[in-house]
């Protein structure tokens, strides 16, 4: 196949796209900079300029295209608090896909994620399928929340009563792996800072986790051979309990570990602490079954303890 991947520069494209070269199919990968082309030009994928606001080049890219695996995300407008405008940018993309793959039977394959979904239990794939238009009412009213990218992901499966071999590959919160430059530098990061490796709470919070290559893996299967209409999960870590995370990191740094009332949460953790008290495994059991993938990497925390996550990183 020849293969439209947009954020095929970024952490998981990066990996996406020479897993997909691997196995024998052609990439066209959506760059945005010059330093961003040049690399996917090494990697040896097709380079297509252009920006996630640039409708007509991702409807034109998908058209000539055997499949599409869309990546992008203005994580940048979510971090500076504008998550809606975020949101809203990745359903644009998502309908000009719709619109140029309508009929064709080829896959959409799109990256949502399980952090929030199902608070408190064990996320499945049969979770959080809901209508389109039920959950977008209850996330206009969260600005950017977990319902408002779920009522996007609606969105794409709908695709498949149209024609579209869509399916949506959520994932684990940690995609972690050497490189990380995610949520788990940015703790380790307010580790150093304090002067101790903390967590909110009893730390019992759980977080699913996946490496990086598997996670690569899933969507190389999913745009070969998911059904039209699907959810699956890259996770590999089930729920890793957040003091388990805190401990590790301060092995890696020689820090003491403590607990952080959430009173004091915000003022240390500043704007991950809303993430990190959240309660969010997530099972991959039926991805498993459905698809035949098989997590390979290691599990997050033997991979913390590996120690690259605490090597020097350049500024």
């Amino acid at each position: 196949m020849r293969v439209f991947v947009t954020g095929a520069s970024g952490w998981i494209g990066s990996a996406v796209v020479p897993e997909l070269i691997g196995a024998g199919h052609q990439v066209l990968g959506l760059a945005r900079s010059d330093e961003s082309a040049a690399t996917l030009a090494e990697a040896g994928a097709e380079v297509c300029r252009g920006t996630l606001d640039d409708l007509g080049v991702l409807r034109g890219a998908a058209a000539g295209s055997d499949g599409v695996i869309h990546l992008a995300y203005k994580h940048d407008l979510m971090i500076g608090g504008d998550a809606g405008a975020a949101v809203e940018a990745d359903r644009r993309a998502i309908d000009a896909f719709g619109e140029a793959l309508a009929g064709s039977g080829r896959p959409l394959v799109i990256a949502n994620g399980t952090l929030g979904v199902t608070p408190g239990r064990i996320l499945t794939e049969q979770d959080g399928q809901a209508s389109a238009e039920g959950s977008a009412a209850e996330g206009s009213a969260q600005s950017g929340g977990p319902a408002t990218r779920m009522a996007n992901a609606h969105a794409a499966v709908a695709l498949a009563e149209g024609g579209v071999r869509s399916s949506v590959v959520r994932l684990a919160p940690t995609v972690h792996g050497d490189g990380d430059y995610g949520f788990l530098p940015v703790l380790i990061g307010v580790a150093r800072e304090r002067g101790v490796a903390g967590y909110i709470g009893d730390g019992a919070a759980r977080w699913s986790a996946v490496h990086r290559f598997d996670a690569a893996r899933l969507f190389r299967l999913a745009a070969e051979s998911a059904p039209a209409g699907s959810t699956l999960h890259a996770a590999g870590d089930e729920g890793v309990p957040m003091r388990d995370i805190a401990e590790a990191i301060g092995r890696g740094l020689g820090l003491p570990t403590a607990s952080i009332s959430p009173a004091d949460a915000p003022a240390h953790f500043g704007w991950l602490a809303p993430t990190l008290d959240l309660d969010s495994p997530a099972s991959s059991a039926r991805t498993r079954e459905l698809l035949d993938w098989r997590p390979t990497g290691p599990g997050l925390l033997d991979d913390l303890d590996k120690g690259h996550y605490f090597a020097d990183r350049p500024a």
